[in-house]
């Protein structure tokens, strides 16, 4: 009781662990991100990192686990988007070597080296 004589009201422990675990799914994911478009930036450049961070969030909205859920796999979702540049950069390096001249020369490796540099973050 309070010392007006009414019922104090339990601290809503459920409320406080829900605001603590956004919290810490926010930061966990915010991070995520922020590795993710920092690489995507410097191996392929703005345009590129503009794509990926709305794949990013695309595929975050798809994550398969509840939404009160209080652990979320963020890489899986940088994986997924991961996917998506390399189908958008392979799209794009075969239509320049399909344009190409013919004494132009194009490494077919280049993009795969350069997902697994970023992949080992």
């Amino acid at each position: 009781m309070d010392s007006k004589g009414k019922m104090a009201e339990p601290m809503n422990e459920e409320k406080l662990f829900s605001e603590t675990v956004y919290a810490e799914q926010t930061h966990l994911a915010e991070h995520e991100l922020s590795a993710f478009i920092g690489a995507v930036t410097n191996l392929f450049g703005p345009e590129q990192a503009r794509a990926s961070t709305e794949d990013w969030l695309e595929e975050s909205e798809l994550i398969d686990s509840p939404p009160l859920s209080t652990e979320r796999n963020w890489r899986s979702v940088t994986v997924a988007a991961s996917a998506r540049l390399a189908a958008r950069v392979n799209t794009q390096h075969r239509w320049s070597a399909l344009s190409a001249s013919p004494a132009s020369k194009v490494s077919p490796t280049s993009s795969t080296d350069c997902f697994t540099s970023m992949l080992m973050l």
